[in-house]
């Protein structure tokens, strides 16, 4: 997205006025994350997850307080996201990103992943906050990511994490269901790879 595009959609967006959706907010709490979504408009960053965030905390009868503090905090994580993976990046991966950084990866890890995947990096963002989530430790998770994310298809991904998930549903450790899994992904992703280019028997 070119810096102009990207200033027009901001202005037609700001012209729009503010979502109609936060009315269902408290009176505490709206005028807040409404000037939330504004700034982040501002900033050019997707408001879409801001507004589910804040209307997700009504719909669970959240006090005002609860509900700014996790839109300002999903905020400044947008925001971190995009400072990780750049200013191109799209709002599906901002949004994945922010979600990992939630679970406790390091930026340093978002842009690892950006500068060696050419294809978008939602899926692997996702599956490393799965991961996470799955009592796998950050640092395996992101290291699991990282090595199979250049040659792995977003598929390939998925099943990985499926793979680690059903064993440690079957009892195995985390770290090392995950080690075991990406040694299976990275024997049958070499094996693709050597069938896309043939050589010599």
């Amino acid at each position: 997205m070119t810096l102009l595009v990207a200033a027009t959609l901001v202005a037609l967006q700001v012209a729009q006025g503010p979502d109609p959706r936060l009315e269902r907010l408290d009176s505490i709490s709206r005028p807040i994350v409404t000037a939330l979504v504004d700034s982040a408009r501002a900033a050019a960053l997707p408001t879409e997850p801001l507004v589910q965030r804040a209307l997700e905390g009504a719909t669970k009868r959240a006090s005002a307080d609860r509900i700014v503090a996790a839109v300002r905090r999903l905020a400044l994580d947008l925001g971190h996201a995009r400072d990780a993976l750049g200013p191109t990046t799209s709002p599906p991966e901002l949004g994945a990103a922010a979600a990992a950084l939630r679970a406790g990866a390091p930026p340093v890890i978002l842009t690892e992943l950006r500068r060696i995947r050419r294809e978008s990096l939602t899926v692997p963002l996702a599956v490393l906050t799965d991961l996470v989530a799955s009592g796998v430790p950050v640092d395996s998770a992101a290291a699991a990511v990282l090595s199979l994310a250049a040659k792995s298809r977003d598929t390939d991904l998925v099943e990985f994490r499926r793979a680690v998930e059903r064993d440690i549903a079957l009892g195995a450790p985390p770290a090392s269901a995950t080690a075991a899994a990406v040694a299976a992904a990275a024997v049958q992703v070499n094996a693709g790879a050597r069938q896309q280019r043939p050589g010599r028997p």
